[in-house]
């Protein structure tokens, strides 16, 4: 596995994560990011590379800073 996919494996992750620790559904977040559930679902699962503004739309939408979703180790 290369550094990119750990890391786009490790952001999908968090996002999941926080999602879940807010009981928001995933078709939720997924709408009021504008996206398809199956984006949200291939992101969360670290199957795509999202831009900073994709980053930016759905720490908006979990409330927490943009810093918070992608401190991963």
């Amino acid at each position: 596995m290369t550094d990119k996919e750990k890391l786009q494996l490790a952001v999908g992750k968090r996002i999941k994560e926080i999602r879940e620790s807010k009981n928001i559904a995933q078709q939720d977040l997924a709408g009021a990011c504008n996206f398809e559930k199956s984006n949200m679902a291939r992101l969360e699962a670290g199957k795509t590379n999202p831009t900073l503004y994709t980053l930016q739309k759905i720490a908006e939408n979990l409330d927490v800073k943009l810093s918070f979703l992608v401190d991963v180790d």
